[in-house]
């Protein structure tokens, strides 16, 4: 990759980000200085020799400089969006790459798994679809395994942490964990609507139950994504305080810390109870969430409901091979309780099993490998308001039955006047072939040799198996 000079560079002239800052910083503290003892000192004579000497501690050495030196103390995750641009990430074919800043050079290490994204970006189908943004993760880690988009109209964006996209009822999670802690409900609850399961009247909301009245299981209505089930519980039992709480306690409307920045996802409740049931059900258009966040959620779901931030950068080396970012597991939230997060892996498998999700996954559980894994998952589809694209979500998880190996995943594709492949099929081929991959490695481990020193006799390695 060639390398590349950033427009905001031309503010530190020739200076390294870090010392740029630190000097900023240390005139900063000397004007506040020289404020505040030119208001309470009568004597000039003191405060010139006070501020000679303070001087000298904040900022007039060598000393003080080398210890803000980027290789005494790693930059964390704020510093280095100054030196990264988005572009960088969009669609990578090898796992690190180079780039310059200011007069100097450096390699990323990233965290992705280079068969899953490479595997991924072959099978994007560019031919019909207007957007695509597919996104894994590693939900214990936060790492991100592979990040893939196609913009029709941009091919240098980088949609995966692009918050323009509706979330639809993906956010039925967030509602249904809400339910789960504040009113009880559990997957056998039986709750009742009237009309259309896809359309939401305010006639659909009332308090009423009469011969025309449907009634269905909590499971079955978020595996089928019953809109007028999931209105009612925003409107009648939750309302806005607690429905933006829990948005929240998942990281709407809150900035979170990635390698490149993340444009937080948003969520407004208003004082109306039908603008209530609107943003519970998923049945709006402002509800905005990026691909890289709908993989956090589901990531949160399986990690016994941690949010954790994402990484996408393993780390910074260089020119003199200096290490100057190292990521590292960080924790966000307690997003929803471990039972709950149990619960809400319940409804999410329904979903595959029995909802609307169970054409992209039909015969999983038959399947060599997919039958080896737990597999949840929620979709949402919404038209724009042209009506000219229909956004199309699938944010989900599989985890291995009998051992620790988990993936979340999120996927969108927002289809123009024909279907494409759905976000649900993206959802399938990638769960395959990371446990493909996986299980192969499992199989291979056990048998794998290692030498003995000074000898060319070989024998068998250990029988303990990785990941």
């Amino acid at each position: 990759m060639p390398d590349r000079l950033r427009a905001n560079q031309t503010n530190f002239n020739g200076v390294s980000w870090r010392d740029y800052q630190t000097r900023l910083k240390r005139a900063a503290a000397i004007k506040r200085l020289i404020r505040t003892i030119s208001k309470y000192s009568p004597y000039p004579v003191l405060f010139f020799c006070l501020f000679i000497m303070v001087y000298g501690v904040i900022g007039g050495g060598g000393k003080a400089s080398e210890d803000l030196s980027p290789h005494k103390k790693l930059m964390t995750k704020r510093d280095i969006q100054h030196m990264l641009d988005s572009e960088d990430f969009v669609n990578l074919k090898d796992k690190d790459f180079e780039f310059a800043f200011g007069d100097k050079k450096f390699r990323v290490d990233t965290t992705l798994d280079m068969s899953l994204q490479r595997y991924m970006l072959k099978k994007i189908d560019r031919s019909i679809s207007r957007y695509i943004a597919f996104v894994a993760m590693d939900p214990s880690t936060g790492k991100i395994l592979s990040m893939v988009d196609f913009d029709k109209t941009d091919p240098t964006s980088n949609l995966c942490i692009d918050k323009r996209f509706p979330a639809a009822s993906t956010f039925k999670i967030i509602t249904a964990a809400a339910a789960i802690e504040k009113c009880g409900f559990n997957p056998k609850s039986k709750v009742g609507y009237n009309g259309n399961r896809y359309t939401l009247y305010k006639i659909q909301l009332k308090k009423r139950t009469n011969r025309y009245t449907n009634r269905i299981t909590f499971k079955d209505s978020f595996a089928q994504s019953v809109d007028p089930v999931f209105g009612k519980i925003g409107e009648l039992y939750l309302g806005g305080k607690t429905i933006e709480k829990y948005a929240e306690s998942f990281g709407f409307n809150r900035d979170i810390a990635f390698e490149i920045p993340l444009v937080p996802s948003l969520v407004s409740l208003s004082n109306r109870p039908y603008q209530w049931a609107e943003v519970a059900s998923g049945f709006n258009r402002e509800t905005r969430i990026s691909p890289v966040h709908g993989a956090l959620i589901a990531s949160a779901v399986v990690n016994q409901g941690r949010l954790v931030e994402p990484t996408i950068v393993d780390q910074i080396i260089d020119e003199t091979g200096h290490t100057i970012y190292r990521s590292h597991l960080t924790p966000i939230d307690q997003a929803i309780r471990p039972r709950t997060s149990r619960t809400i892996i319940d409804l999410m498998k329904a979903t595959i099993r029995s909802g609307t999700c169970r054409k992209a996954f039909r015969g999983y559980r038959r399947d060599k490998v997919l039958s080896r894994l737990n597999i949840g998952g929620k979709s949402g589809s919404i038209d724009n308001r042209a009506h000219d694209a229909h956004y199309d979500w699938f944010v989900g998880f599989a985890e291995e039955k009998n051992g620790p190996k988990k993936i979340a995943i999120s996927a969108i594709v927002a289809h123009g006047k024909y279907i494409g492949t759905r976000a649900s099929h993206y959802a399938r081929i990638a769960i395959k072939q990371y446990f493909r991959n996986y299980f192969a490695g499992k199989a291979r481990a056990p048998f794998k040799t290692a030498f003995m020193p000074n000898s060319l006799t070989a024998r068998p390695a250990s029988s303990r198996s990785g990941s």
